[in-house]
């Protein structure tokens, strides 16, 4: 004889960690980013993903990212089911001082590399300093 306890919340949790992620499988877009010099270096996690289904975009300084992984279709029987599929898209702030016409993306073991520039009016510049203009120069006094 086989006893079952029954859970009446075990569906909503399975469905709330489905749509919400855990700490253990986030369902966004994994993602590091780091500066390398006069580069900022941006990272998703989209294994899975057709190169074709990524699509970026760029609206003012917002960058989002969006990505699609199919469902597989077919005679056969579902035995688990963790990761996640359909639509995934995440949004990035982007600050002023980078150069937004200038991004730069890879996509290589379905791992997506942004590479965006900082901008030229935010890089660190010397500023030369001047002489002072001829009638402001002092003189010495002789006594």
């Amino acid at each position: 004889m086989l006893l079952r306890s029954t859970d009446p919340f075990r569906d909503f949790d399975r469905l709330t960690q489905q749509l919400l992620g855990t700490t253990n499988r986030p369902a966004v877009m994994p993602m590091d980013a780091w500066r390398e010099g006069d580069h900022f270096v941006i990272e998703l996690d989209v294994p899975g993903v057709n190169r074709e289904s990524i699509d970026l975009d760029v609206e003012r300084n917002v960058l989002t990212v969006r990505a699609e992984r199919v469902a597989r279709n077919g005679d056969w029987e579902r035995l688990a089911s963790e990761r996640p599929t359909g639509a995934f898209s995440r949004q990035l702030v982007l600050g002023d001082n980078l150069d937004l016409d200038r991004i730069e993306a890879t996509y290589d073991d379905g791992v997506l590399r942004l590479v965006v520039p900082v901008a030229e009016k935010a890089k660190p510049r010397k500023i030369e300093i001047g002489t002072a203009s001829p009638e402001r120069e002092t003189t010495a006094i002789e006594s």
